[in-house]
């Protein structure tokens, strides 16, 4: 090699080394959709709730700013972890997946019915949420066990049951929405696998089978599968306006909410539905109502926003993974976040039946804050992967 070439191959070297680091590969939009949506939410749930807590306007505020500070350093710690290295310890990892869900089943805490959390020293840890992540990181190692046979009906078959297991459980706590963003994810995977869209066809009509025996067939028969709370909550998605002060109550309250927000909102002191407490869960469920009421269009179009730009870098991400298990996480971890804003905004505008769950990083909680950092932190981990992978490529194309 001559001396020139020499020193054209270390002058790259030396000039690529400090972007190896894996810290500086971060996808900065994503990076600053995150944050956007954790502080802008952080704000919301202060204003909300500072006068839910006798002597302590700042409770959740606090708790929410805490939850968004350890998720944030599990993001950073995961997004410099080697995410290939998860594929190995599949089993493991849906194994505790399941003994979690048990655990929460057998020891968990009821309120309101449900048992969905279990008691940890600093915070509820609700099992159902953590499943979410683990189930994506499980089900992308076994479709990458058996591509040579995902056109075969048993290996979608085999990858469906895998999480139906888990989301049948969820749904015993009872959380069905959980229970439903398990089966989104599922489908979510194959789809990105390639798997045949003749088996979509099959696990449409059987969905359809099921619904229309659970919500009709069952009931005829004296067998009723749901809570009555969940009865009544799709019973107010179909007719909102049969008993508006029962069923229909919380969804004319968000409606209510968002309506007088109008362009720009009421602002923090006059938003009634929320001082008043007219508008249920208005830290959780509803947080987007809270939004709408507060900073009208205007905010709704800027958190709207900034999931779409969360959106599009994880589907950004899945295109340039370095292989096939990382595109399907990303994969994964978008339909998870997509499917949750859609049910979430769609519920508070009358679109969607109202099933609980939370909007990522708005929603008051920290097993939902702490995961949605860690399903981000795995977006990032593929982000620095594909580019060290890539500059690596280009340093030997050069030698």
């Amino acid at each position: 090699m001559s001396a020139s070439l020499g020193e054209q191959v270390k002058g790259f070297e030396e000039a690529a080394r400090p972007r190896l680091r894996p810290w500086l590969q971060l996808d900065p939009l994503l990076l600053i959709a995150t944050l956007g949506l954790i502080g802008f939410g952080s704000y919301v749930i202060g204003t909300a709730t500072s006068g839910d807590i006798a002597g302590n306007p700042h409770y959740y505020l606090t708790r929410q700013i805490a939850y968004g500070a350890v998720g944030l350093v599990l993001m950073f710690f995961m997004a410099r972890f080697d995410y290939s290295r998860l594929r190995e310890w599949k089993l493991g990892i849906y194994g505790a997946t399941i003994a979690l869900i048990l655990l929460t089943l057998a020891l968990g805490t009821a309120t309101r019915g449900s048992k969905r959390w279990i008691d940890l020293p600093f915070f509820k840890l609700q099992s159902s949420e953590l499943g979410k992540v683990l189930l994506i990181v499980a089900l992308a190692a076994f479709v990458i066990d058996r591509m040579r046979r995902l056109s075969e009906k048993e290996t979608t078959s085999r990858i469906l049951l895998l999480a139906i297991l888990p989301a049948m459980l969820v749904v015993l706590q009872p959380d069905l929405g959980s229970g439903m963003v398990y089966i989104a994810i599922a489908c979510c995977i194959l789809f990105i696998a390639g798997t045949k869209w003749t088996h979509f066809l099959a696990i449409g009509t059987i969905t359809v089978t099921i619904v229309v025996g659970v919500l009709v067939g069952a009931p005829a028969a004296g067998v009723h599968l749901l809570k009555p709370y969940q009865v009544d909550r799709l019973t107010a998605f179909v007719n909102p306006t049969d008993n508006p002060r029962k069923q229909g109550y919380q969804l004319r309250q968000s409606q209510v909410a968002i309506g007088s927000g109008q362009k720009t909102g009421r602002g923090p002191e006059h938003a009634t539905q929320t001082k008043l407490d007219f508008l249920p869960e208005h830290h959780t469920d509803f947080v987007f109502s809270v939004v709408g009421e507060e900073f009208g269009f205007m905010g709704a179009a800027l958190v709207l926003s900034l999931y779409a730009l969360l959106i599009w870098r994880a589907l950004r991400i899945l295109t340039m993974a370095k292989n096939l298990y990382g595109a399907l996480i990303a994969g994964g971890v978008a339909a998870m976040l997509m499917f949750q804003i859609f049910v979430n905004v769609g519920m508070t505008i009358g679109i969607m039946p109202i099933t609980g769950v939370p909007l990522p990083l708005l929603s008051y909680g920290g097993s939902s804050v702490i995961v949605t950092f860690l399903a981000v932190g795995l977006l990032q981990s593929i982000h620095v992967q594909a580019r060290l992978s890539a500059l690596a490529k280009r340093r030997e194309l050069v030698t």
